[in-house]
């Protein structure tokens, strides 16, 4: 039997319309839990196992028991090179955003909230545990009191921040002074939120740490979707700036109901990441209007008002919010390669190598000696570690290394750290002053000498922020 053209067509706007209430009910969520916005339930299980591996067995991530789910959810703290992968990481969005244009201005606010919180926010509170259970243990009490009480107990609990946008409204007022009440500014801050993290292997929820890095853009409501794409275009491209797989990092455009006025939306831009299981956001910028900051400060619009070339306006607000513990998760994934070599002896071997982007590589060069005069050859590595470490270069001391390695195994443990060159200085050096220097990424060994070595590393570091 044939369907008409008309029922085909009302069929089609009634997929398309549930599929659009789906959506913005899951873009409520406070949230985003992996998985989430997955496009294809491919999974690539190598991939996922071997950078597993190198996390822990290099010192990126601890944990003692680091699975795909705990991995995704970022349950785990970080070890030495995680910590460093980090921590570039952060500097570089923070040179990106504040220390890239005018009126940006850096804050730092407390891990406590004030006032409560916003539609969008699910406030979690720090509890006193034995207050709690000496209520509960209250067998006295009857069933209307005992509930009075742990409510008193749950009230009296310290709220903890869910984001950093709410430390920037906060600030909002205080700082108009400092820009004279003129249009645009931004404030910008990093640091820890607590937020309720699900776990899918379990199916429970529990409060977790989350990095953010956190932009509050203060505008004319006239040019409030201007800077809302201007930023977006930003953001896509300084993510793209570090990834060995540019396409793998994408934007998307969408719409928020607001939950207090029916039929208002927010505008929003995601920046993803492709992982294996699916797109994951790892930036998420809105075009809030004025609503959070008249929500922050009730009282009189007076104080608010900035000028607008002649008017008075309440400013608009561009919220830029990145989850750096997911992008830090992005990056490993991205960079990540595992090619086939053969060795020495003509065995095959899959080789791992971490080609992170030099700017953000943990480690940017390895420090190792050859047999040989063991005292003069270590004078020599400690004279140029010092003169690297002087000129910002993070070094690898390999030649305090006890365990006897040979350079092909050194050569795989700095490929999985991500170290960008490796030096070996031997009895040639002592003769002519010529170095081994070998680059992670085409494993191509040249001879250099130790004096050029360290312009040489800064050159390329250089050379590699600016493309």
């Amino acid at each position: 039997m044939h369907t008409s053209r008309a029922t085909q067509t009302y069929c089609v706007r009634q997929y398309f319309c549930t599929r659009r209430r789906r959506l913005r009910t899951v873009m409520r969520e406070p949230l985003f839990f992996p998985g989430q916005f997955c496009t294809s339930p491919r999974e690539d299980p190598d991939h996922t196992s071997a950078l597993r591996q190198l996390c822990a067995s290099r010192h990126f991530i601890a944990a003692d028991h680091l699975d795909g789910d705990s991995l995704r959810r970022g349950s785990h703290s970080y070890g030495p090179l995680g910590t460093q992968l980090k921590k570039n990481i952060l500097e570089h969005w923070w040179g990106s955003v504040v220390m890239s244009r005018a009126q940006v201005f850096g804050i730092s606010t407390l891990h406590q909230r004030r006032g409560s919180p916003t539609p969008r926010e699910r406030a979690l509170r720090l509890v006193d545990r034995d207050a709690l259970l000496s209520a509960l243990r209250q067998e006295s009490l009857s069933r209307q009191e005992l509930v009075e009480a742990v409510e008193r107990s749950l009230t009296d609990g310290v709220p903890v921040r869910s984001s950093l946008l709410e430390g920037a409204l906060d600030q909002y007022v205080p700082s108009l002074e400092l820009v004279n009440r003129k249009l645009p500014f931004g404030l910008a801050e990093t640091g820890v939120c607590y937020q309720p993290v699900v776990a899918r292997s379990e199916g429970t929820t529990r409060p977790g740490e989350v990095t953010q890095a956190s932009l509050a853009w203060f505008c004319s409501p006239r040019t409030a979707m201007q800077w809302l794409d201007y930023w977006a275009r930003q953001r896509l491209l300084w993510w793209r700036k570090f990834a060995l797989g540019p396409s793998n990092f994408s934007s998307s455009e969408f719409e928020e109901e607001e939950e207090e006025e029916e039929g208002k939306t927010v505008k929003g831009v995601r920046i993803l990441y492709h992982f294996p299981w699916g797109l994951e956001p790892l930036e998420t910028l809105l075009g809030l209007g004025d609503r959070e900051l008249l929500r922050r400060h009730q009282g009189s619009r007076a104080k608010l008002q900035c000028r607008d070339e002649r008017k008075s306006v309440v400013p608009h607000v561009i919220s830029v919010s990145a989850d750096m513990d997911r992008g830090l998760l992005a990056y490993l994934y991205d960079s990540l390669q595992q090619v086939k070599k053969v060795d020495s002896k003509q065995r095959l071997h899959q080789r791992k190598v971490l080609k992170l982007h030099p700017s953000l590589a943990p480690v940017k060069v390895a420090l190792n000696m050859g047999r040989g005069h063991t005292m003069e050859l270590r004078q020599v590595c400690e004279g140029l570690l010092q003169e690297l470490l002087e000129s910002g270069i993070s070094v690898w001391p390999g030649y305090l290394e006890t365990m006897p390695s040979s350079m092909e195994q050194l050569h795989t443990k700095y490929d999985e750290m991500g170290v960008l060159f490796t030096v070996l200085i031997s009895d040639t050096t002592l003769e002519n002053g010529v170095a081994q220097v070998r680059n992670r990424d085409t494993s191509i060994k040249e001879m250099m000498h130790v004096s050029e070595i360290k312009d040489f590393l800064a050159k390329y570091i250089t050379a590699a922020e600016k493309t």
